[in-house]
Protein backbone atom coordinates (compact mmCIF):
# COMPACT_ATOMS: atom_id res chain seq x y z
CA UNK A 1 0.00 0.00 0.00
CA UNK A 2 1.54 3.21 -1.51
CA UNK A 3 1.81 6.29 1.55
CA UNK A 4 -0.59 8.04 -0.10
CA UNK A 5 -3.66 5.46 -0.69
CA UNK A 6 -2.85 4.64 3.26
CA UNK A 7 -3.74 8.13 4.44
CA UNK A 8 -6.80 7.71 2.06
CA UNK A 9 -8.20 4.96 3.18
CA UNK A 10 -7.52 6.48 7.14
CA UNK A 11 -9.44 9.45 6.22
CA UNK A 12 -12.46 7.98 4.01
CA UNK A 13 -12.82 5.98 6.79
CA UNK A 14 -13.58 9.19 9.01
CA UNK A 15 -15.73 10.53 6.81
CA UNK A 16 -17.80 7.38 6.84
CA UNK A 17 -17.91 8.53 10.32
CA UNK A 18 -19.17 11.68 10.09
CA UNK A 19 -21.59 10.89 7.48
CA UNK A 20 -23.66 8.30 9.80
CA UNK A 21 -23.43 10.78 12.71
CA UNK A 22 -25.13 13.58 11.05
CA UNK A 23 -26.49 14.89 14.41
CA UNK A 24 -22.70 15.26 15.87
CA UNK A 25 -20.76 18.70 14.85
CA UNK A 26 -17.39 17.72 14.00
CA UNK A 27 -14.61 19.46 12.37
CA UNK A 28 -11.42 17.77 10.91
CA UNK A 29 -8.79 19.86 10.43
CA UNK A 30 -5.58 18.52 8.05
CA UNK A 31 -1.91 19.64 7.45
CA UNK A 32 -0.54 18.87 4.32
CA UNK A 33 1.90 18.96 1.20
CA UNK A 34 0.66 20.35 -2.33
CA UNK A 35 2.83 22.21 -4.76
CA UNK A 36 5.49 21.97 -2.62
CA UNK A 37 4.38 24.02 0.00
CA UNK A 38 2.75 23.05 3.41
CA UNK A 39 -0.76 23.88 4.13
CA UNK A 40 -3.71 23.43 6.43
CA UNK A 41 -7.73 23.40 6.15
CA UNK A 42 -10.71 21.17 7.09
CA UNK A 43 -12.01 18.28 5.18
CA UNK A 44 -15.25 17.81 3.69
CA UNK A 45 -16.21 14.63 2.14
CA UNK A 46 -13.50 13.81 0.28
CA UNK A 47 -12.48 17.56 -0.72
CA UNK A 48 -10.33 20.07 1.45
CA UNK A 49 -11.11 23.50 2.01
CA UNK A 50 -8.08 25.49 2.39
CA UNK A 51 -7.29 27.99 4.79
CA UNK A 52 -4.51 30.63 5.51
CA UNK A 53 -3.16 32.21 9.16
CA UNK A 54 -2.91 30.45 12.45
CA UNK A 55 -4.97 27.01 12.43
CA UNK A 56 -5.17 27.38 16.32
CA UNK A 57 -5.67 31.25 16.09
CA UNK A 58 -8.60 32.33 13.92
CA UNK A 59 -7.49 30.87 10.85
CA UNK A 60 -9.02 32.09 7.56
CA UNK A 61 -11.17 30.41 4.98
CA UNK A 62 -10.25 30.68 1.51
CA UNK A 63 -11.59 30.11 -1.77
CA UNK A 64 -9.43 27.37 -2.65
CA UNK A 65 -10.75 23.34 -2.55
CA UNK A 66 -8.18 20.84 -2.95
CA UNK A 67 -9.18 17.37 -3.97
CA UNK A 68 -7.67 14.77 -1.10
CA UNK A 69 -6.29 12.28 -3.34
CA UNK A 70 -3.93 15.34 -5.19
CA UNK A 71 -2.08 15.88 -1.48
CA UNK A 72 0.28 13.98 1.12
CA UNK A 73 -0.73 13.64 4.54
CA UNK A 74 1.19 15.31 7.13
CA UNK A 75 0.65 15.17 10.95
CA UNK A 76 -1.68 17.42 11.97
CA UNK A 77 0.24 19.90 14.43
CA UNK A 78 3.97 20.18 15.12
CA UNK A 79 4.05 20.01 18.81
CA UNK A 80 6.90 21.81 20.83
CA UNK A 81 6.48 18.60 22.74
CA UNK A 82 4.39 15.47 23.27
CA UNK A 83 3.39 14.43 27.30
CA UNK A 84 2.62 10.66 27.35
CA UNK A 85 0.46 9.43 30.40
CA UNK A 86 2.13 5.80 31.73
CA UNK A 87 -0.40 4.07 33.69
CA UNK A 88 -3.79 6.20 33.15
CA UNK A 89 -6.09 2.84 32.08
CA UNK A 90 -7.81 0.60 34.96
CA UNK A 91 -7.60 -2.75 32.62
CA UNK A 92 -3.78 -2.40 32.05
CA UNK A 93 -3.10 -1.60 35.47
CA UNK A 94 -5.28 -4.04 36.82
CA UNK A 95 -3.53 -6.63 34.51
CA UNK A 96 0.45 -5.40 35.19
CA UNK A 97 -0.98 -5.65 38.96
CA UNK A 98 -0.37 -1.53 38.95
CA UNK A 99 -1.72 0.79 41.71
CA UNK A 100 -3.44 3.42 41.06
CA UNK A 101 -1.33 6.21 41.14
CA UNK A 102 -2.33 9.61 43.38
CA UNK A 103 -1.27 11.68 40.04
CA UNK A 104 -0.65 11.58 36.34
CA UNK A 105 2.85 9.78 35.23
CA UNK A 106 4.35 10.59 32.35
CA UNK A 107 7.13 11.52 30.37
CA UNK A 108 8.27 12.97 26.99
CA UNK A 109 8.45 11.85 23.43
CA UNK A 110 11.22 14.33 21.56
CA UNK A 111 10.54 15.93 18.34
CA UNK A 112 13.19 14.23 16.26
CA UNK A 113 10.14 11.16 17.17
CA UNK A 114 7.41 12.88 15.24
CA UNK A 115 6.04 10.46 12.31
CA UNK A 116 3.71 11.47 9.66
CA UNK A 117 0.94 9.41 8.60
CA UNK A 118 1.81 6.84 6.47
CA UNK A 119 5.60 6.90 6.94
CA UNK A 120 8.19 3.93 7.83
CA UNK A 121 8.54 3.34 11.69
CA UNK A 122 12.12 2.90 11.69
CA UNK A 123 13.71 -0.18 13.80
CA UNK A 124 17.15 1.03 15.37
CA UNK A 125 20.80 0.02 15.59
CA UNK A 126 20.75 -1.12 18.60
CA UNK A 127 18.40 -5.31 18.89
CA UNK A 128 15.57 -5.78 20.96
CA UNK A 129 11.67 -5.70 21.11
CA UNK A 130 9.90 -2.75 19.38
CA UNK A 131 6.05 -2.40 20.48
CA UNK A 132 3.08 -0.48 19.32
CA UNK A 133 1.06 1.23 21.48
CA UNK A 134 -2.08 2.75 20.06
CA UNK A 135 -3.67 5.82 22.21
CA UNK A 136 -5.94 8.77 21.84
CA UNK A 137 -3.83 12.26 21.97
CA UNK A 138 -5.22 15.52 22.99
CA UNK A 139 -4.60 18.54 20.96
CA UNK A 140 -3.75 21.88 22.93
CA UNK A 141 -5.56 24.81 21.36
CA UNK A 142 -4.14 27.61 23.45
CA UNK A 143 -1.81 28.78 25.60
CA UNK A 144 -2.45 26.94 28.70
CA UNK A 145 -1.34 27.45 32.18
CA UNK A 146 -2.58 26.40 35.97
CA UNK A 147 -6.39 25.96 34.49
CA UNK A 148 -8.74 24.31 37.10
CA UNK A 149 -10.61 20.99 35.82
CA UNK A 150 -14.05 23.13 35.43
CA UNK A 151 -11.96 25.30 32.45
CA UNK A 152 -9.92 22.74 30.99
CA UNK A 153 -11.51 21.00 28.24
CA UNK A 154 -11.83 25.71 26.97
CA UNK A 155 -8.13 24.51 26.10
CA UNK A 156 -8.28 21.92 23.65
CA UNK A 157 -8.38 22.02 20.52
CA UNK A 158 -9.52 18.10 19.61
CA UNK A 159 -7.96 14.57 19.34
CA UNK A 160 -5.73 12.77 17.13
CA UNK A 161 -4.14 9.30 17.05
CA UNK A 162 -1.15 8.14 18.09
CA UNK A 163 1.67 5.36 18.22
CA UNK A 164 3.56 5.60 21.05
CA UNK A 165 6.50 3.26 19.47
CA UNK A 166 8.74 1.92 22.07
CA UNK A 167 11.74 0.33 22.81
CA UNK A 168 10.61 -2.22 25.17
CA UNK A 169 14.04 -4.25 26.46
CA UNK A 170 15.98 -0.92 26.74
CA UNK A 171 12.99 0.39 29.10
CA UNK A 172 14.31 -1.22 32.48
CA UNK A 173 17.60 -3.03 31.25
CA UNK A 174 19.49 -1.05 33.93
CA UNK A 175 17.58 -1.28 37.01
CA UNK A 176 19.31 1.99 38.47
CA UNK A 177 17.65 4.40 35.89
CA UNK A 178 14.21 3.56 34.14
CA UNK A 179 15.25 4.87 30.70
CA UNK A 180 12.23 6.38 29.72
CA UNK A 181 14.02 9.09 27.14
CA UNK A 182 15.78 6.51 25.11
CA UNK A 183 13.25 3.60 24.84
CA UNK A 184 10.22 6.17 23.75
CA UNK A 185 12.62 8.74 22.02
CA UNK A 186 14.06 6.96 19.01
CA UNK A 187 13.58 8.17 15.43
CA UNK A 188 10.36 7.75 13.95
CA UNK A 189 8.46 6.38 17.38
CA UNK A 190 5.44 9.11 17.71
CA UNK A 191 3.24 8.45 14.50
CA UNK A 192 0.41 11.03 14.81
CA UNK A 193 -2.67 12.09 12.78
CA UNK A 194 -4.08 11.74 10.09
CA UNK A 195 -6.55 14.89 11.36
CA UNK A 196 -7.51 16.18 14.39
CA UNK A 197 -10.83 16.47 15.14
CA UNK A 198 -12.80 18.91 17.25
CA UNK A 199 -16.09 18.77 18.81
CA UNK A 200 -15.72 14.56 19.95
CA UNK A 201 -16.88 13.80 23.40
CA UNK A 202 -13.64 11.58 24.36
CA UNK A 203 -15.39 9.60 27.00
CA UNK A 204 -17.70 7.79 23.81
CA UNK A 205 -14.20 6.88 21.67
CA UNK A 206 -12.94 3.61 21.20
CA UNK A 207 -8.97 2.79 20.39
CA UNK A 208 -8.44 -0.02 17.96
CA UNK A 209 -4.96 -0.70 16.78
CA UNK A 210 -4.88 -3.98 14.62
CA UNK A 211 -1.45 -5.49 13.44
CA UNK A 212 -1.19 -6.89 10.12
CA UNK A 213 -4.80 -6.74 9.95
CA UNK A 214 -5.26 -8.57 13.25
CA UNK A 215 -6.60 -6.67 15.59
CA UNK A 216 -4.64 -6.68 19.10
CA UNK A 217 -6.42 -3.75 21.38
CA UNK A 218 -9.58 -1.99 21.28
CA UNK A 219 -10.46 -0.43 24.26
CA UNK A 220 -13.05 2.50 25.77
CA UNK A 221 -11.24 5.84 26.35
CA UNK A 222 -13.46 6.03 29.06
CA UNK A 223 -11.17 3.55 31.29
CA UNK A 224 -9.01 6.17 32.12
CA UNK A 225 -7.60 7.11 35.58
CA UNK A 226 -7.22 10.41 34.77
CA UNK A 227 -9.56 12.19 32.30
CA UNK A 228 -8.94 14.24 29.96
CA UNK A 229 -9.86 17.51 31.74
CA UNK A 230 -8.13 16.31 35.09
CA UNK A 231 -4.61 15.13 32.63
CA UNK A 232 -4.80 19.19 31.11
CA UNK A 233 -5.10 20.41 34.40
CA UNK A 234 -2.77 18.82 36.34
CA UNK A 235 -0.11 18.99 33.30
CA UNK A 236 -0.47 22.24 33.10
CA UNK A 237 0.01 23.06 36.79
CA UNK A 238 3.37 21.65 35.72
CA UNK A 239 4.38 23.01 32.53
CA UNK A 240 3.17 25.57 30.28
CA UNK A 241 0.71 24.22 27.77
CA UNK A 242 1.17 25.61 24.09
CA UNK A 243 -0.95 25.29 20.82
CA UNK A 244 -0.48 22.44 19.15
CA UNK A 245 0.81 20.16 21.81
CA UNK A 246 -0.30 16.73 22.33
CA UNK A 247 -1.07 14.52 25.61
CA UNK A 248 -0.76 11.08 25.01
CA UNK A 249 -3.51 9.61 27.02
CA UNK A 250 -1.87 6.14 27.97
CA UNK A 251 -2.55 2.70 26.08
CA UNK A 252 -4.27 -0.39 27.70
CA UNK A 253 -4.09 -4.06 27.36
CA UNK A 254 -3.06 -5.94 24.04
CA UNK A 255 0.10 -4.18 23.44
CA UNK A 256 2.76 -6.21 21.66
CA UNK A 257 6.15 -6.56 19.50
CA UNK A 258 6.25 -5.48 16.06
CA UNK A 259 8.45 -7.56 13.12
CA UNK A 260 10.03 -5.45 10.33
CA UNK A 261 7.72 -5.60 7.57
CA UNK A 262 4.99 -5.21 9.76
CA UNK A 263 1.78 -2.87 8.87
CA UNK A 264 0.37 -1.22 12.20
CA UNK A 265 -3.05 0.88 12.62
CA UNK A 266 -4.09 3.13 15.24
CA UNK A 267 -8.31 3.64 14.54
CA UNK A 268 -10.36 5.94 16.41
CA UNK A 269 -14.22 6.57 14.98
CA UNK A 270 -14.31 10.14 14.51
CA UNK A 271 -10.81 10.89 13.76
CA UNK A 272 -9.74 7.86 11.24
CA UNK A 273 -6.96 5.83 10.56
CA UNK A 274 -3.61 6.38 11.06
CA UNK A 275 -1.43 3.78 9.44
CA UNK A 276 2.37 3.55 9.54
CA UNK A 277 4.70 0.21 8.54
CA UNK A 278 7.55 -0.58 10.78
CA UNK A 279 10.65 -1.57 8.34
Amino acid sequence: MTKRHSNLVGLQRRVSFQKESPYVMTQSWIRFTHDGAIRFGTLDGEQIRVHVGDMFDAPTLTDITLQLSDVTVLMPTVPSKVVAMWNNFRALGEKLKLGIPPEPLYFLKTPNSYLNPGEIIRKPACEGKIVFEGELGIVIGSRCKEVGVDKALDYVFGYTCANDVTHAEILNRDPSFAQWVRAKGFDTFCPLGPVVTTGLDPATLVVKTTLNGDVRQEYPVSDMLFSVAELVSRLSADMTLLPGDVILCGTSVGVGSMKPGSDVQVEIAGIGVLHNRFE
